[in-house]
């Protein structure tokens, strides 16, 4: 018995097909680390917006500068074997790449210590904001990492 189905034919998908999609896989895990963090401060401040001071999303602001520095650098740029241009030359990347870190660890680090200064230590009615605060730059740090390490050069 033959199925009325044999001869129907699906055409495939791209993204199921033997080629490297490791940029595009890679991408889409970084992003949505990037958007999971946004998210979860969102609804942190939705749910919560007594406890959630304006002052405390400066961690996320940072962050996702650090997102930018990091990323807008090349390797090749800091290995100088793709950089021509600019007034400092390999120092210059390797100087922005290196604020871009900093930036990013800061704000980890300011989160967790909000987290722990104004939520654990004075035994807040909730600690979700907090949390939530942490989890965002925690996030957004690994997906920059993520998007900077995970990804190979020679494809676009």
């Amino acid at each position: 018995m033959t199925s009325c189905l044999e001869n129907v034919q699906i055409p495939t998908c791209m993204w199921f097909e033997g080629v490297e999609k490791r940029n595009a896989l890679v991408s889409i895990l970084a992003s949505t680390l990037f958007f999971a963090g946004w998210w979860i401060i969102i609804d942190a401040h939705a749910k919560y917006p007594a406890e959630m001071v304006t002052a405390y999303h400066v961690c996320g602001v940072f962050g996702t500068l650090s997102l930018f520095m990091v990323n807008s650098v090349s390797n090749a740029q800091i290995r100088g074997d793709d950089y021509n241009g600019g007034r400092l030359g390999v120092r210059g990347a390797r100087s922005w790449l290196f604020v871009g870190f900093v930036i990013g660890f800061a704000a980890v680090i300011a989160a967790c210590w909000i987290l722990f200064a104004d939520f654990v230590a004075l035994s807040a009615q909730h600690y979700w904001p907090g949390i939530g605060l942490f989890l965002q730059n925690v996030f957004i740090f690994l997906g920059s990492m993520t998007f900077k390490f995970g990804r190979t050069e020679d494809q676009y």
